[in-house]
């Protein structure tokens, strides 16, 4: 096994030693990629390497945006370098202090990650309103904490909403929460399967390695089929992801000090592996591409052959590539640039609005001044310094205390919001407000602007919103389970947000009502992506086998990732317009075709900002909350759609959302939106008696 002499996070920096100068070694018990320090070269290149695929794909570079992929970089890396470590120790002195692993990822990660975390809880004190300061203040606490993974999936936080108007500053961190919670049961793990067989007089690595590859074969069984049923939970458990890292300790635990390969074989399982980290960053898709799964694989393997391509005893020409001077001090500095990057594209976008992709990379490229500033004045000193480590303790007590300030920062930045006051059930009327004048005011409010983003309703918490693989929608059926009158809403997220109207009137009018949705979805019948065709074509089979009396279809319109298919090339926005309008008017003439009356409800305008954000700082001035309608005609393929098709019902809740051509944030004392896209649940149920009198008479 190769000596590995240092750790890391999800960017972890190696020794600054000076990288190797020509293809031989030396010293023939160490890998031509390793200098004398221990420093493995293709370790800190193609770190270096997925440093930069991660910041093209978040400053929405076009040609990269499966730049994602570089995180499963760091997750194999992370676990080579960690099993490495702990197994080197285990191999000098056959056992491992627990305080002192600990303890060094204490020193070189938490310093450095808390620092950011306060200047996060700065800026959103700052910056933010107060219902996302205090979002904020919540994902600081769990990201302190190592559970803001877990916290964004009870938060239904979809990693790739990167123009999100709420999105956290310190989303990034959940890679680093499932690597902290990975290590809490790796070493633990690896010890006594190393004494098992100790115990038993057998080599203890070839146990550890069983167990590793059995634990590693559950948990990419596991996360493939979470990624089917949830993508979205899926992108951020510690269980669909651990055999990620739990593949570099495979590697850590069975390659040799040094392989014997022959110089063409080390070039092709290099210059393979990066290919295919190109490829996977060229033709994945956050949008469409279900992810991890078995996509994942891609990536790690890719890592895994450059890894076995930097064990040999010759450096092949791609592994001198990766230990070129400008990979490896990105390498380097990785760690710091990660954490930096993300809370400057946040807090910018707070600050000027929806960012360019140009403002982005300017922004992304700026970030290297705080990355290096703090690389030198607190990442590293902290790394390097001994004495934290004599005794243990120290590291850990730093580890410690740089965890409960940030908690006590969280805490802080979460008591400074101001709170208000929620409206009772007589007062919360809504859409059955009998005035269409402009509310200016409000004392009290349902729901509480805190709490907005999670006024989803029953059915999205009963699961109704399908999501990652699944081609299927569950049973969903609600009001009146035996009446004779079967009533479908069917779309995406956009037709969930009804369900709080249509649950509200089939158990008033004694209907068994189906709820078929999944998010993001084109629900036109067009070659959009092959995990949503298939289940379109299984909700409008569905459909047929119902033979309901009424279906109440509905999607989003604006949204740039509907880009329809077209051979191998995928269209613009603009491009797919017409086609998205032939496609939903066929859709329609397949629910006709059931004898059902179908109503389409146009798309709503979307809120050019986060509207509890407004609500919480304008309660005595709710006009400024306001905001001109805006629908682009020229996206609109419902309404074009809809008129090709003879019997469809055309519905347009313009009137009730924005009279008079303003759209108010409150109405009724209700907040009409959760996110500047989608109704609240709250509201949408105060608009059953106005929908009721525009749907068709269904008995």
């Amino acid at each position: 096994m190769a000596r590995i002499q240092r750790e890391g996070g999800p960017a972890p920096v190696a020794d600054d030693s000076p990288p190797v100068k020509d293809g031989s070694s030396t010293d023939r018990s160490r890998p031509a990629a390793t200098t004398e320090r221990g420093m493995r070269l293709e370790i800190q290149g193609v770190r270096g390497l997925a440093l930069v695929l991660v910041l093209l794909c978040h400053a929405d570079v076009p040609f990269a945006v499966g730049g994602f992929v570089g995180l499963d970089v760091f997750f194999v890396l992370s676990g080579f370098l960690i099993t490495g470590l702990i197994v080197s120790e285990l191999d000098r002195t056959g056992s491992l202090s627990f305080a002192r692993f600990y303890g060094r990822r204490a020193k070189r990660l938490l310093p450095l990650a808390a620092f950011v975390l306060a200047v996060v809880v700065a800026g959103s004190l700052a910056i933010f309103p107060p219902v996302r300061s205090e979002e904020a203040a919540s994902d600081v606490i769990a990201s302190a904490l190592y559970f803001v993974n877990w916290h964004f999936i009870g938060e239904s936080v979809d990693y790739f909403a990167f123009e999100g108007a709420s999105i956290s500053p310190v989303q990034h961190y959940w890679s680093l929460s499932v690597e902290e919670q990975f290590y809490l049961v790796w070493p633990p793990l690896l010890v006594l399967s190393g004494l098992w067989a100790r115990k038993r007089g057998r080599d203890p690595r070839p146990a550890m390695a069983l167990v590793v590859g059995a634990l590693m074969v559950a948990l990419i069984v596991y996360g493939i089929k979470l990624t089917g049923e949830n993508t979205r939970v899926a992108y951020l458990s510690t269980l669909a992801r651990g055999w990620e890292l739990a593949l570099g300790g495979v590697l850590a635990l069975v390659l040799p000090p040094v392989l014997r390969l022959p110089r063409w074989l080390s070039t092709l399982l290099a210059g393979g592996g990066l290919a295919l980290l190109l490829a996977a960053t060229l033709s994945y898709d956050g949008d469409t591409t279900p992810y991890p799964g078995w996509r994942a694989l891609v990536p790690t393997l890719a890592t895994a052959a450059i890894i076995v391509a930097g064990s040999a005893a010759r450096m092949a020409p791609p592994v001198r590539l990766l230990a070129t001077a400008p990979l490896q001090y990105l390498g380097k500095i990785s760690y710091a640039w990660y954490l930096w990057h993300w809370p400057v594209l946040v807090f910018a976008a707070a600050l000027a609005g929806p960012l360019t992709t140009a403002q982005k990379l300017a922004l992304t490229a700026a970030a290297a001044v705080p990355t290096i500033l703090t690389h030198y004045a607190i990442e590293e000193p902290f790394r390097r310094s001994k004495s934290l480590l004599r005794p243990a303790r120290r590291a850990l007590a730093l580890g410690t205390a740089c965890t409960a300030t940030t908690v006590a920062l969280g805490v802080g930045l979460a008591a400074a919001q101001p709170d208000v006051e929620v409206a009772s059930t007589e007062m919360a009327l809504g859409a059955d407000t009998q005035t269409t004048e402009l509310q200016t005011e409000a004392t009290a409010l349902r729901p509480p602007p805190k709490k907005a983003s999670k006024d989803r309703g029953r059915a999205w918490e009963d699961g109704c919103l399908a999501d990652g693989d699944a081609t299927r929608s569950g049973r969903c059926t609600y009001g009146h389970r035996s009446s004779r009158t079967t009533v479908v809403l069917f779309g995406d997220s956009h037709a969930i947000q009804y369900a709080p109207t249509m649950i509200a009137l089939a158990r008033q009018h004694r209907w068994r009502l189906v709820i078929l949705a999944r998010a993001a979805c084109v629900i036109s019948d067009v070659n959009y992506q092959p995990t949503c065709d298939k289940w379109r074509d299984n909700a409008l089979a569905r459909i047929a086998r119902e033979k309901p009396k009424l279906v109440v279809t509905t999607t989003a319109t604006i949204h740039k990732r509907f880009r329809v298919k077209v051979g191998d090339d995928r269209l613009s926005r603009t491009a797919s317009q017409p086609r998205l309008e032939a496609g939903y008017a066929r859709m329609l003439r397949r629910l006709r075709g059931t004898g059902a009356e179908v109503v389409a409800i146009r798309d709503q305008t979307r809120s050019p900002f986060p509207p509890a954000d407004c609500v919480a700082d304008n309660l005595k001035r709710l006009e400024r909350c306001a905001f001109k309608f805006r629908r682009p005609p020229a996206l609109d393929f419902i309404a074009r759609g809809a008129r090709r098709v003879k019997g469809v019902e055309l519905v347009d809740p313009k009137p009730v959302l924005c009279p008079d051509r303003r759209c108010p944030s409150v109405i009724g004392n209700v907040i009409v939106y959760r996110d500047t896209y989608h109704l609240s649940a709250t509201f949408a149920k105060t608009l059953a008696p106005w929908l009721y009198e525009q749907l068709p008479s269904v008995t």
